[in-house]
C-alpha cells in the first residue's frame, strides 16, 4: 500500500450523527407545512370551492401526514428492536393506535356530526389490511416464491380473536333492542370495551411470552437479531416529533374531508376510508416488503396485528372519548358491508387453515378488496 492509498483510506467520511439527521428530512417538511397552515390555513381553506386548490391541499396534507406517520413507525420498530419484547410491541402497537386515535378523533370534531367514523375506519381498516395488502403480499410473494409457509398457530390465535371482536363490534349492534339503530346501550358499551381491552392483553402475553414461537417464521434460519443504529433517547425524541405534525395536520386534513362529504356529497364512508388509508399504509409498505423476502409470517404478524389492535385498543378507547365528549357513535354495519365482512373474514380462515399459500388466494383477497372499493360508492 503505497502513501495515496493510505492517504485516502484516512479520509473521513460524513460522522454518524450528522448521517441520522440528514436520514430526518422529511421531518423538515413536516414542521415548514405544520406552520404554513396553521399561518395561512383560513386563507388556503377559503379557496376549497376551486377543485384544483381542493385536490392540491387535499394530497400535500395527506402526503406529509403519511410520510410523518412512517416515520413514527420508523422509530418505534427501532425503539421495538432496541427494547425487546414485550417493551418492543407495546411501543409499535400504542404508536400506530395513538396515529388511529387522534385521526378519528379530528375527524369526528371537526364538521358535522359523524357518528359511523369509527365504524367505517374499523371496517375499512380489515378490508384494506386483511383485503388488499394481505392479497398483494401472497400474490407477489407466490410469484417470486410459488408457495410460501407461516406459522399456522399463530394466524389461527390472531383470527381466534379478531373474528370474535369483529363481530361483536360490527355486528352484535344491528340486532341488539335496547337502543334505537345499530347502537349499544352505555352497559352494551362497557361490556364491549372490557371484552376487546382483555382480549388484547390477553393476546399481547401469549405473543410476548411463553408462545412467542407462534408468530416467527417456521423455516426460518437462526441469525444474529437486527440491532437499530443511534442512542434509544434519539429514537423516543424523534418518534414524538413525528406525532406532533400528525396531531396538528390531521385535523388541517380533516377540513378537505369534511367538505367533499358535506359539500360534494361523497358517502360518509370517504371519511373512514382515509382514516384507515393513514394507518394501513406505513404497515403496509413493511409487511408486503417482507412477504417479498420470503418472510410471510412478518407480513401475517404485522396486518393482523394491526387489525387487532384497532379493534382491540381503537374501540375501548373511542368508546371512552366518545362518552367524555358527548359523540355518538354507531357501530352496526348495514347490508352490503356487513356481507363483505363476514364473506372476508371467512376467507381469511380457509386463506390460513394449512400453513402454506400460493398465488389463488392473494387473487382472492384482491378481488374481495375491489368489491370494496366498488361497492364504496354503488354499495
Amino acid at each position: 500500500m503505497d502513501a495515496s492509498d493510505s492517504a485516502t483510506i484516512a479520509v473521513p467520511g460524513p460522522s454518524g450523527p450528522w448521517r441520522r439527521i440528514k436520514r430526518e428530512w422529511f421531518l423538515a417538511i413536516a414542521v415548514l407545512t405544520c406552520a404554513i397552515f396553521v399561518l395561512f390555513g383560513d386563507v388556503i381553506f377559503a379557496s376549497l370551492g376551486n377543485y384544483l386548490t381542493l385536490g392540491l391541499v387535499f394530497v400535500w396534507l395527506f402526503a406529509v401526514v403519511i410520510g410523518s406517520a412512517l416515520g413514527v413507525v420508523r422509530h418505534a420498530e427501532a425503539i421495538s428492536r432496541r427494547l425487546g419484547e414485550p417493551y418492543g410491541t407495546l411501543v409499535l402497537t400504542l404508536s400506530i393506535t395513538a396515529i388511529e386515535v387522534m385521526s378519528i378523533t379530528a375527524v369526528m370534531l371537526h364538521g358535522e356530526n359523524n357518528p359511523t367514523l369509527l365504524r367505517d375506519t374499523m371496517f375499512s381498516v380489515v378490508m384494506i389490511l386483511m383485503g388488499g395488502t394481505i392479497g398483494l403480499s401472497l400474490l407477489l410473494g407466490a410469484l417470486r416464491h410459488r408457495e410460501q409457509s407461516i406459522n399456522l398457530q399463530g394466524a389461527n390465535a390472531y383470527l381466534g380473536v379478531i373474528v370474535p371482536l369483529a363481530v361483536l363490534s360490527m355486528v352484535l349492534p344491528d340486532f341488539t333492542s335496547t337502543t334505537d339503530g345499530p347502537t349499544l346501550s352505555l352497559v352494551q358499551q362497557i361490556m364491549l370495551g372490557t371484552i376487546a381491552g382483555g382480549l388484547y392483553f390477553t393476546f399481547l402475553l401469549i405473543q410476548t411470552g411463553r408462545h412467542r414461537s407462534y408468530f416467527t417464521q417456521p423455516d426460518a434460519v437462526d441469525r444474529a437479531e437486527e440491532q437499530a443504529s443511534g442512542a434509544l433517547p434519539l429514537h423516543f425524541g424523534l418518534l414524538l416529533a413525528y406525532i406532533v405534525p400528525v396531531v396538528l395536520l390531521v385535523e388541517q386534513l380533516a377540513r378537505p374531508i369534511d367538505y367533499v362529504i358535506e359539500t360534494l356529497g361523497a358517502p360518509h364512508m370517504v371519511g373512514g376510508v382515509m382514516v384507515a388509508i393513514l394507518v394501513a399504509t406505513p404497515e403496509g409498505i413493511g409487511g408486503i416488503k417482507a412477504a417479498l423476502r420470503n418472510e410471510l409470517q412478518t407480513s401475517v404478524n404485522v396486518f393482523l396485528g394491526g387489525v387487532l389492535a384497532t379493534i382491540g385498543l381503537t374501540v375501548p378507547i373511542m368508546l371512552v372519548l366518545a362518552h367524555m365528549l358527548g359523540l355518538d357513535l354507531i357501530l352496526g354495519l348495514q347490508s352490503s358491508n356487513l356481507v363483505l365482512l363476514m364473506l372476508m373474514l371467512a376467507v381469511s380462515v380457509i386463506t390460513f387453515s394449512s400453513g402454506r399459500t400460493n398465488l389463488l388466494q392473494g387473487a382472492v383477497h384482491l378481488l374481495l378488496f375491489g368489491a370494496f372499493l366498488i361497492l364504496l360508492f354503488e354499495g
